[in-house]
């Protein structure tokens, strides 16, 4: 199946007519360059496993790729018996009355470990026994058909019901693994069943759900919405198997191109932190961030957004990816290096992110600001939070300097903070703050938010509105309230270095922050460090509050004492 015809142009009025969707697992492999530094490396990390010494995490999958590319009966043996493994684990455990491990946490694992199972039914069939068909189909039906019917999961005739979580819900992370089983399974097994359901109810579901992200990216933050990498790919070899070109059917691949290319600070080593970052508190650049942009790269229809994505692809700081169970997706090109997209402004209204950027040098000055629909469980309370970076983090959220990386409330983010009767009130998840947007030259913008709707009614906010302005490097941030009896408002902004206060004035590192309203405010510091209990490690990091205002706030942020022009036309 190497060199099969990569699909592009089917029109999106026939992408789920029944013609084609007969094929099996088709991928093509034909832009695998096996003369490339990339396929050693990827060959290398096979024949690792092949010998008996596997890295960490190392797949059916890989296994079965190599025997796809090269036609060599080591890494069909390899790839069966590592999926026999698999099978004969799940056998034990439900003859027991248990479950199997793919049916641990919510079945999150399902969609990888199918695909093993799948690209080795289908790729490496000559070396399955007819026997091991039968006993792997079982168990990868019975595996999909439990997750799409959680409330009757069984597994050997015995009753194992589970939650459901994500199973209707297309802006989940655990729904593409869902998808993800489903389709391999469907597609490997030649089954009806399940291309049908993806074809006439998963995939317009998914695409009329993305259709609703203007602007591209994930509702879920930049952590959790990686996991649209394994979205895209969906898209890509349900193209190559049923010459269905879903992915472009509309636009959300290409805005999510211009999405990570516009949340990524400067230094081009970093993303913006939008969300829980459990696996890595600060949001580096790591290897599911070029897969992502690869897979996207590969979907994409829209020259520029192609031209866009592989610049980013080659000027990121993982260029050959740090994992070797990773390996196998930098078989994907990035590109002829491309160029950056022309706007150095980018307002993504279906997330509610605004980023902007005083250039595409490194050194540059990046700003980004939250106002917009908060939905997801993996999303924080940071409607109307901003982050400056320049060379570094100068005012960012506290998660990032948390063990966990998943502090979700307003006191971590860079916003007003308001209290009642001596709590902290909190946004609320199922609102939509709403933010208009006025870009000017040289990166400059203005933006206006509406962030009353976050706090759902509460009556100890009234209102809030935040007004930012960023332009040549400075930052002025304008608050105006109304706040119920009772309700006290503070504003507050997260440092990586303790700031040093001169009346109005504070000063973090090189950021230089003034307060210009209220006149008679008093600012003071608070040591994260010291706030670290048996819940929670906060490593580093202090927030500078300013305290006194009653109606409004007026701030401004820069890294020098120069006045600028407002860059504004």
């Amino acid at each position: 199946m190497s060199g099969i015809q990569c699909w592009r142009a089917v029109a999106v009025a026939g992408l789920f007519a029944a013609s084609g969707v007969d094929a099996a697992v088709v991928i093509d492999l034909s832009w695998v360059d096996q003369g490339s530094a990339e396929f050693q490396r990827f060959k290398a990390y096979v024949d690792r496993a092949v010998a008996g010494h596997p890295d960490y995490g190392f797949s059916a999958a890989d296994a079965a790729y190599m025997y796809e590319l090269t036609g060599q009966a080591q890494y069909a043996t390899l790839a069966v018996a590592t999926v026999e493994a698999q099978v004969a684990a799940a056998e034990s455990d439900i003859a027991g009355g248990g479950v199997p491990d793919i049916a641990g946490d919510q079945y999150l694992e399902v969609g990888p470990m199918i695909e093993d199972l799948a690209l080795t039914y289908d790729w490496c069939a000559s070396h399955v026994t007819p026997t091991q068909r039968t006993r792997w189909g079982n168990y990868a039906e019975q595996a999909v058909w439990n997750v799409w019917h959680h409330d009757q999961a069984q597994w050997g005739g015995h009753p194992h019901p589970w939650p459901g979580w994500g199973v209707d819900d297309p802006a989940n992370n655990y729904h593409y693994s869902f998808l993800r089983a489903t389709m391999y399974w469907g597609l490997a097994s030649d089954s009806t069943t399940w291309k049908n359901l993806l074809r006439d109810v998963r995939w317009p579901e998914q695409l009329a759900y993305t259709a609703t992200i203007p602007g591209g990216g994930s509702q879920e933050g930049t952590a959790y919405g990686l996991s649209h990498g394994t979205l895209f790919q969906l898209y890509r070899v349900w193209r190559d198997s049923t010459a269905s070109d879903i992915g472009n059917a509309n636009d959300h691949v290409d805005d999510s191109i211009l999405w990570w290319i516009h949340a990524t600070v400067p230094t081009r080593d970093r993303v913006a932190a939008i969300g829980d970052q459990a696996r890595v508190s600060e949001p580096v650049i790591y290897d599911y961030h070029r897969h992502l942009m690869l897979e996207a790269l590969d979907v994409s229809n829209d020259a520029t957004a192609r031209a866009n994505a592989s610049w980013w692809l080659h000027a990121i700081s993982d260029q050959a990816m740090e994992s070797s169970f990773n390996y196998r997706h930098n078989l994907m090109p990035a590109g002829p290096a491309g160029a950056p997209p022309s706007s150095l402004v980018y307002h993504a209204t279906g997330t509610g992110q605004l980023f902007a950027r005083t250039g595409w040098d490194t050194g540059a000055m990046w700003f980004a600001f939250s106002a917009g629909p908060y939905v997801q469980s993996h999303a924080h309370q940071d409607q109307g939070a901003f982050t400056l970076f320049e060379g570094d983090w100068l005012a960012v959220t506290e998660n990032i300097w948390t063990h966990s990386g998943i502090q979700q409330g307003t006191d971590t983010n860079n916003v007003v903070r308001f209290e009642h009767a001596g709590s902290i009130v909190p946004q609320r998840e199922g609102t939509t703050s709403t933010m208009s947007v006025t870009p000017g030259t040289g990166g400059a913008v203005h933006a206006v938010a509406d962030l009353t709707p976050a706090y759902d009614g509460n009556p100890a906010v009234a209102s809030w509105k935040r007004t930012v302005d960023f332009a040549a490097r400075k930052l002025t941030v304008t608050d105006a309230f109304t706040l119920g009896a009772g309700t006290t408002a503070t504003f507050q902004v997260n440092t990586p270095v303790q700031p040093v206060v001169d009346g109005l004035v504070a000063t973090a590192g090189p950021l230089k922050i003034r307060v210009i309203s209220p006149a008679d405010a008093t600012l003071t510091t608070l040591d994260w460090t010291t706030r670290s209990d048996a819940d929670e490690t906060f490593n580093s990091g202090w927030r500078l509050d300013v305290h006194g205002g009653t109606t409004g706030y007026v701030v401004e942020f820069s890294t020098s004492d120069t006045i600028f022009a407002d860059g504004f036309d």
